[in-house]
């Protein structure tokens, strides 16, 4: 299988919680996951986005039902590729 972003993250957006887990892929196609979760409050959006643009995440993929997107997608738009 081809890799088309070597460094990204896909999203599990909660009513209270984020689920984010980030996925960086070597050059030989080795892939290593990181999981960590975030409350839903501001504070901890800008965690959220501080934590991914630390990892060097490109884009960004998000899993939601209802709603609860929108506030995770406004926050992260301006710095990855959602």
């Amino acid at each position: 299988m081809e890799v088309l972003y070597p460094d990204c993250a896909g999203l599990d957006v909660h009513k209270k919680t984020v689920v984010a887990c980030v996925c960086h892929t070597d050059p030989r196609g080795r892939a290593t996951l990181t999981v960590r979760t975030f409350e839903t409050h501001t504070p901890a959006l800008l965690a959220l986005q501080a934590w991914l643009a630390e990892e060097g995440v490109t884009h960004v993929a998000l899993e939601s039902t209802g709603s609860y997107w929108k506030p995770v997608y406004n926050l992260l738009e301006s710095s990855f590729t959602t």
